[in-house]
C-alpha cells in the first residue's frame, strides 16, 4: 500500500493536483502558451521583434563553439580553416533548445545565452525557430566573414555581440529592432 500512495503523491505532484486542491482551495493556476501570430508561425524569416533576442543566441552558440575548439588547442589562436569550420558547425546545429515565451504581453526568444526567463511560462520549441535560427546565423557569417566574426571573439564576447547585435545594421542597434535595412532585406528574400 506505501509504495501506491507514495506513487500517487509523486504523479499527483508532477500533475500539480498537491493535497491543498483535494481539500477545496482554489486550483493551480494554469499557464497558457505565447498565441503567435501568422507571420510568428508561419514566415521562413525571424519576426522583427525576435531578432535582437535571436542574434543574442547566435552571439552565445558561436562564442561557445570558437571557445571549445581553443579549449582543445590549448586557448591557440585557431588557424583560418578550423575557425571557418566550427562558425559552419555553429550555424548548421540543431538550435532545438531554443524556442518563445510570452512575459507581460510580450513574446521573447528563450534559451541558452539568453536572459533567464520568468519560470512559469510555456514556451513554444521547435517549429520554425530552429531553422530561422540557422538561417540567421549563416547570413551574419556570410554578410560579416569568418575572419572578422573570429577577431571580434578573440577580443571578447562583448565584442562579438557588438558586432553582430548592436551595430550600425545590427537587430539591437538604437533600442530599434533592426533599424531600416532589415525590411528591405527582407523583401528581398521573399
Amino acid at each position: 500500500m506505501q509504495p501506491a500512495l507514495t506513487a500517487w503523491l509523486a504523479l499527483s505532484l508532477l500533475a500539480g493536483t498537491g493535497a491543498q486542491e483535494m481539500c477545496g482551495d482554489p486550483p493551480a493556476r494554469s499557464v497558457p502558451a505565447p498565441q503567435l501570430s501568422p507571420e510568428e508561425r508561419l514566415s521562413p524569416h525571424m519576426p522583427e521583434s525576435l531578432r535582437c533576442d535571436a542574434c543574442h543566441a547566435i552571439a552565445f552558440q558561436i562564442e561557445e563553439q570558437l571557445r571549445r575548439a581553443e579549449g582543445k588547442v590549448g586557448r591557440k589562436a585557431l588557424s583560418e580553416s578550423d575557425y571557418v569550420e566550427v562558425l559552419e558547425r555553429s550555424c548548421s546545429q540543431g538550435w532545438e533548445s531554443y524556442g518563445v515565451q510570452e512575459l507581460n504581453g510580450e513574446k521573447r526568444l528563450a534559451g541558452p545565452g539568453l536572459p533567464s526567463q520568468e519560470p512559469m511560462t510555456v514556451m513554444v520549441m521547435g517549429g520554425p525557430w530552429p531553422g530561422r535560427l540557422s538561417k540567421m546565423c549563416h547570413g551574419y557569417v556570410g554578410e560579416r566573414g569568418e575572419a572578422q566574426i573570429y577577431g571580434a571573439h578573440r577580443r571578447g564576447p562583448a565584442a562579438l555581440r557588438e558586432l553582430l547585435c548592436h551595430g550600425a545594421k545590427g537587430p539591437c542597434a538604437g533600442g530599434k529592432a533592426g533599424g531600416p535595412s532589415p525590411p528591405k532585406e527582407l523583401q528581398n528574400e521573399l
